[in-house]
């Protein structure tokens, strides 16, 4: 398996990647694809990475900016990941993640957001915020993963997060 940045040729593939991952899950609400592409869309995929096994797409992973109290933040948003249902416990998502952090610090990213699971982000070293909220999302899966300070304020998601 590698990890590569993913190309305009991986769109299709991607899109039901995501759509297999997320479905029937409680937590998905069938929008995820649609995001992904949205994101990159606008312009807005920082980093945009792929999982490939034998020139297969078997996972994803894409960060964006997000904004603070409205404006620029220099903080970057991780998801929608994806994995295929069959290939999930065998740590590609893991290495999707831990590669785009890598790529977020070298970046110059002030930091990181999420909304999921915090026993699973933990092990990233993601934890609840102390200084940041996201209004209108639940904040029990609000997590953070600050590369220096934290600042405080409201965590803004790009607009295809509504779709």
């Amino acid at each position: 398996m590698r990890i590569r940045d993913e190309e305009g040729g991986d769109r299709e593939a991607v899109a039901a990647l995501v759509v297999s991952a997320f479905a029937g899950r409680p937590y998905a609400s069938g929008t995820e694809a649609r995001i992904h592409a949205a994101l990159h869309d606008a312009g807005a995929a920082t980093v945009a990475l792929v999982a490939e096994d034998t020139g297969r797409v078997v996972g994803q992973v894409i960060v964006s900016p997000v904004t603070l109290d409205g404006g620029p933040s220099g903080w970057h948003g991780l998801g929608p990941v994806a994995v295929l249902p069959e290939r999930q416990g065998q740590g590609i998502g893991s290495g999707l993640i831990v590669e785009a952090l890598t790529r977020l610090r070298g970046l110059g990213s002030g930091g990181c957001v999420l909304l999921g699971d915090g026993g699973y982000y933990g092990r990233f070293g993601f934890r609840p915020p102390r200084g940041l909220h996201a209004p209108g999302l639940p904040a029990e899966h609000l997590f953070v993963l600050p590369f220096g300070d934290e600042p405080t304020g409201a965590v803004g998601y790009h607009p295809a997060f509504g779709i």
